[in-house]
């Protein structure tokens, strides 16, 4: 229960010390940490953070929601981390996650290592514990070297211990997380950066408003011939799109690539919507088809990872696991390390996936050839069998369950069983329905019957 007293006589304005007016005006025109890390973030047009309250950053996290800013708490900081990493990879801003020390910035890690690894723009903002006891391990409130620890999961990571550098921390971790590839930051904020204060003049021209944060990376005039004369050379040409495809946000530039050339077109799963399944370019009910026997393969912010096999293989028509299918690459990315990585990419076309696919169109004018009618004809027909293996199986009452990661294709369950009670001997019997439109029984299951309590104890007693 709050104590309370009387209230002092208020003096008149005759009686107060001149010096009162003086002190106010000091209090004032000095701001704190806490405001600093606010302002900072709010100049740069972040107004959303995902994070779990508690010590040391409880009244940051306090004074976010009193200036105006959106706080979405979680009840753990990994769900908040990648909350924060997605909304970076749909908004093209960092996502910022906020976590308290030790425990709360290990939950936040797995996040931010998954940022890392698939380009996503995020920054995770942990608060610590005080470095000169950390640093001689003299046992101080969860103790623990976040930084240390963050540097190899982190495409960059920085710590902020004087208020007047966090305009710079903030504006440092903004733009490596934006800039070239994207990726997750670790941003480091000890608990005594947070009640330090400084002019408030000082502290407003210390923070920084980060300009262009990722330039537009032009490609190379003579790395966007070699990529056009390799195409259109080609035989049996593919498109594949990929995540960075999706990031670059220049969906009318891609669609018009794809449609201009005539090229068949295979999304991966993050570039799902840039152009619809339904479009007759899509080769997506013949991707077993369309990887092995391409000749001519143009990747769009796609990396031959696992997902495409590596580029070797059964998958690209490859004797062994880890023999090439003889394909050609053209591959668009905005890291030229990316390159090589797995096979050989015979035209590298480095700069981002906007300026690139621009400077594809440019070069293709109006009389790009068609690809030959021979491969579209043969992706079509490939189309239209998996069409008719579809249609097959919704008549015939099977249910389509790939999203349980069932990789033959098809797996139904046929409503064979009777549920009528004494029914016991008559399964529901599953069907898989593999690439190759055959079928596979597998075994029957017994049909589940419910029974009431009075018919379950005359069965027992037989």
């Amino acid at each position: 229960m709050l104590e309370t007293s009387k209230k002092p006589p208020t003096p008149s304005p005759a009686e107060v010390p001149a010096v009162a007016g003086n002190e106010a005006s000091a209090v004032a025109q000095e701001t704190d940490g806490f405001h600093l890390v606010i302002d900072a973030l709010k100049l740069n047009g972040i107004d959303t953070i995902f994070g779990l309250p508690g010590i040391p950053i409880t009244d940051l996290t306090r004074k976010c929601q009193a200036a105006g800013m959106r706080v979405i708490s979680f009840r753990h900081e990994q769900n908040a981390g990648y909350a924060a990493s997605i909304a970076g990879f749909l908004t093209k801003k960092p996502g910022v996650c906020l976590t308290v020390s030790a425990p709360g910035f290990l939950n936040g890690l797995t996040a931010l290592a998954n940022a890392t690894t698939n380009c996503f723009p995020m920054i995770l903002i942990s608060g610590s514990s005080e470095r000169e006891i950390v640093d001689l391990q003299q046992g101080d409130y969860e103790e623990m070297d976040q930084l240390a620890i963050a540097k190899p999961l982190a495409k960059a990571a920085f710590r902020v211990l004087h208020a007047e550098d966090i305009g710079v921390g903030v504006a440092r971790a903004i733009r490596a997380a934006l800039s070239g590839r994207p990726g997750g930051v670790y941003l480091d904020l000890p608990a005594k950066l947070f009640p330090q204060t400084i002019d408030a003049a000082t502290g407003k021209t210390a923070l920084i408003k980060v300009v262009d944060p990722a330039p537009r990376q032009i490609p190379a005039p003579d790395a966007v011939q070699r990529a056009l004369e390799l195409l259109k050379s080609a035989k049996r040409p593919l498109i594949i799109l990929g995540k960075g495809a999706a990031y670059a946000q220049a969906d009318a530039d891609i669609r018009a690539l794809v449609e201009k050339t005539g090229i068949p077109y295979l999304p991966m799963s993050m570039a799902k919507g840039l152009l619809p399944d339904t479009h007759e370019q899509s080769a997506s009910a013949a991707r077993s088809y369309v990887l092995p026997e391409a000749d001519v393969v143009m990747m769009i912010g796609a990396r031959l990872n696992w997902l495409l096999s590596h580029g070797k293989g059964k998958t690209w028509g490859g004797a062994t696991p880890k023999a090439w299918g003889g394909q050609k690459f053209i591959q668009i990315d905005i890291s030229p390390q990316e390159a090589d990585s797995n096979v050989r990419i015979d035209a590298p076309v480095v700069g981002d996936i906007g300026s690139c696919v621009s400077a594809l169109l440019a070069g293709i004018g109006p009389n790009w050839p068609k690809p030959p009618a021979e491969w579209l004809d043969a992706i079509e027909e490939r189309k239209t069998q998996h069409r008719g293996h579809v249609q097959a199986a919704k008549a015939d009452r099977r249910r389509y369950v790939g999203r349980h990661g069932h990789r033959d294709g098809l797996l139904g369950c046929g409503g064979r069983g009777d549920r009528r009670a004494g029914d016991r001997d008559r399964g529901r019997q599953r069907v898989r329905i593999l690439r190759d439109g055959s079928r596979d029984d597998l075994p029957l299951q017994p049909a589940r019957v419910r029974r009431d309590p009075e018919q379950q104890r005359r069965l027992s007693r037989r």
